[in-house]
């Protein structure tokens, strides 16, 4: 699967709003996606680093107009969670030196909302 046919679209509520802060994000997921397809879609699209994802299957609810009863999809959801501490790795190098890596990454999803 393609990284764009994976990720469909961000789920905006008040609690992940609030876990936004925590550094977990919510998106709404193919529902033949694994966590590792989830792992690397979202770091590819948004150049992140993700430490854990977690994914749940939300089933549809009735709905009736007039006479008739229907029922809507069910879908999948997955909660990212994404390393928001970046700091530089630093291992001993040749000689002895001390050499310092900093990480690509970037520490929040700026275009989660569209900002």
């Amino acid at each position: 699967m393609v990284a764009e046919d994976i990720i469909l679209a961000p789920v905006v509520t008040e609690k992940s709003s609030t876990d936004m802060q925590e550094g977990k994000y919510t998106f709404k997921v193919a529902k033949k996606a694994t966590k590792v397809e989830i792992k690397n879609a979202v770091e590819k699209l948004f150049e992140v680093k993700v430490l854990k994802v977690n994914t749940m299957t939300v089933k549809g609810k009735e709905k009736r107009v007039g006479v008739h009863q229907g029922r809507t999809s069910d879908w999948k959801k997955a909660i990212v969670t994404i390393d928001t501490n970046i700091s530089d790795m630093k291992y001993l190098g040749k000689g002895g030196k001390e050499v310092k890596i900093s990480k690509k990454y970037k520490d929040s999803i700026d275009e989660f909302i569209g900002a």
